[in-house]
């Protein structure tokens, strides 16, 4: 293994167990194939220790979400399709996995927090940021369709409006910003000892019998349906000429970008 994704079992402050996962993947923990399969096998350790409660951390940048230039190139060489196919639904999986499964799920969030990857704060149940922590979808820059749940969970969290404004305008959400929006419970510059006592402050089968309440069967299926979407809508925009236009445009140095 790689080990793009770390994983181990830490005692809380209160001495409950919780699993720590950490993405460590180069580029900003981008989401290509290996770091979303090992996160994959990250939750399936999680789920065989019998563990509660998780708390996952990405370095000095939580995720720059999906690999633009992995993206290009496999248009380039027309395998964007196959490359898709190995990135959008598994992301899609892993961030339904993360509303189904009976454990509760905390995020410490630093620096970008980007494109798919906003999908696993939006999954979360419990979400520290530290200060200089942003959301920002970027599919209108690069040409790509949303997916990782700015349709599918992010308006029954904040509203409709908000969300579709905040896609269309590409509007960068800072720290403050988001915890306004209830996507963050807390600001701290050490996010993650501050997610760990507040989950150890958690009572466990309050917090389990709560997201099972929020997300029950029919919540799921309809966040289930909205994902499958997403996938869907992305695949059908990948492959025009003018969202490869884009993503070379993007690609390009900043001070040769005409921004």
């Amino acid at each position: 293994m790689s080990k793009l994704v770390a994983w181990h079992i830490e005692d809380l402050p209160n001495s409950e167990p919780c699993c720590l996962i950490r993405l460590q993947a180069p580029r900003s923990n981008a989401l290509e194939p290996g770091i979303l399969d090992e996160l994959h096998l990250a939750f399936d350790a999680l789920e065989q220790s019998d563990v509660k409660k998780a708390l996952i951390s990405g370095g000095r940048n939580f995720s720059t979400g999906g690999d633009v230039g992995r993206f290009a190139e496999a248009t380039r060489v027309g395998q964007v399709e196959s490359y898709t196919a190995k990135v959008v639904p598994v992301l899609q999986a892993l961030v339904l996995r993360m509303v189904e499964m009976p454990v509760v799920l905390a995020s410490a969030v630093r620096g970008a927090a980007t494109g798919g990857s906003a999908g696993m704060v939006f999954a979360s149940d419990l979400v520290v940021a530290s200060p200089d922590a942003f959301v920002q979808p970027y599919y209108g820059v690069v040409g790509f369709a949303p997916d990782g749940g700015w349709t599918a969970l992010l308006p029954d969290l904040i509203g409709g409006a908000n969300a579709r404004g905040w896609i269309m305008a590409n509007h960068r959400q800072g720290s403050q910003q988001l915890r306004s929006l209830g996507l963050v419970q807390a600001v701290d510059q050490d996010p993650e000892t501050r997610t760990a006592k507040l989950l150890a402050q958690i009572e466990t089968g309050t917090a389990l019998a709560t997201k099972s309440l929020f997300w029950d069967d029919k919540r799921r299926a309809v966040v289930k349906t909205r994902l499958e979407a997403e996938t869907e809508s992305f695949r059908a925009m990948i492959g025009r000429p003018e969202t490869l236009t884009k993503m070379q445009e993007f690609l390009q140095p900043r001070d040769e970008r005409n921004v």
